[in-house]
């Protein structure tokens, strides 16, 4: 198997949300009232925060059947990367997108759910306390540094973190 793309940290780019904002718009404009919320979360709805170049969105959905119709609605308007979520309860799609700037994750997620719930929690925590985003800034890049080409385990990494923030 080859070895995936390095995570790569950038700077804070003050387009990042604006340009989540306008997608939101398509979002809606896909998939009307399929979906009851869509919201801007992790690394690039933190100002001042620096992470991956990839606005991650949740829409919140109702079910996972309803999800499912989500997800061919929004191949029409470019959610051509589909990554199903077969053994979480909450958490329905991934989608991915290219922008010309950024690239989208949209999650499709149940709403309200204990998913949902924490990371709105913590992404609210990180745009609260500058230091504690300012940290946990330093774990990414240093993250990216020692084991950036193995996506999943730079996730896994950051896991204790967050938990411990969400804990307080």
């Amino acid at each position: 198997m080859a070895p995936s793309r390095p995570v790569r940290i950038v700077e804070y780019d003050s387009r990042w949300p604006l340009i989540f904002e306008e997608e939101k718009k398509v979002v809606f404009g896909a998939l009307g009232h399929r979906v009851s919320v869509v919201e801007h979360f992790g690394s690039t709805s933190v100002p001042g925060l620096g992470g991956k170049n990839i606005v991650d969105m949740m829409a919140g959905i109702g079910s996972r059947e309803e999800a499912d119709k989500c997800q061919a609605l929004l191949s029409d308007v470019g959610y051509d990367d589909v990554t199903p979520e077969p053994g979480e309860v909450d958490w329905f799609y991934c989608l991915g997108k290219r922008h010309p700037v950024v690239y989208f994750h949209l999650h499709l997620v149940l709403y309200p759910s204990e998913r949902w719930r924490r990371q709105i929690l913590f992404r609210d925590v990180l745009r609260a306390s500058p230091d504690i985003a300012a940290i946990y800034y330093e774990l990414k890049k240093r993250l990216a540094d020692e084991i950036g080409r193995d996506r999943q385990a730079y996730t896994d990494a950051k896991t204790s973190f967050i938990e411990s923030v969400l804990k307080e």
